[in-house]
C-alpha cells in the first residue's frame, strides 16, 4: 500500500509561481512512476505532468509545457511540481498519483494506470 499526499496549493496571481509537493509512504519513491493530474470544475481528470521510475524521463501536457517542471527526491520521498507563469485556467485541484508496476513508456498519461492517489490540492489562479 502506498499513502500520496499532496501540499503546496494556493492562491496566486496571473503570472506567478507556486511549488507543489507529493510525499508517498509504503514504499521505496524510486519504485514508483509518479504524475500530477487536474481537475477544475465541470472537466474531466487530466494529465499534468509525470515522472519515471529512474528520473531520467519527463513527460508535459502541451498546456503547461515549458512553464511547470516535475522533479524528484528519491532520499525525501518527494515528487515536486514546480509551476511557474501561472494562468487562471490553471486553476484546478491538483491531485499527485503513483504507481508501482505500470510502464512510463505507454501509461504515464493514463489516469487509470495509477493505482494510488492523494486527496488533491486546490491552486487557484486570480487574474
Amino acid at each position: 500500500q502506498v499513502h500520496v499526499v499532496e501540499s503546496g496549493g494556493g492562491l496566486v496571481q496571473d503570472g506567478g509561481s507556486l511549488r507543489l509537493s507529493c510525499t508517498a509512504s509504503g514504499r521505496t519513491l524510486s519504485n514508483l512512476m509518479m504524475g500530477w493530474f487536474r481537475q477544475a470544475p465541470g472537466k474531466e481528470r487530466e494529465f499534468v505532468a509525470a515522472i519515471s521510475r529512474s528520473s531520467g524521463s519527463t513527460d508535459y501536457s502541451d498546456s503547461v509545457k515549458g512553464r511547470f517542471t516535475i522533479s524528484r527526491d528519491n532520499a525525501q520521498n518527494t515528487v515536486y511540481l514546480q509551476m511557474n507563469s501561472l494562468k487562471p485556467e490553471d486553476t484546478a485541484v491538483y491531485f499527485c498519483a503513483a504507481d508501482l508496476n505500470s510502464s512510463f513508456l505507454s501509461s504515464r498519461r493514463l489516469a487509470q494506470r495509477y493505482e494510488y492517489w492523494g486527496q488533491g490540492t486546490q491552486v487557484t489562479v486570480s487574474s
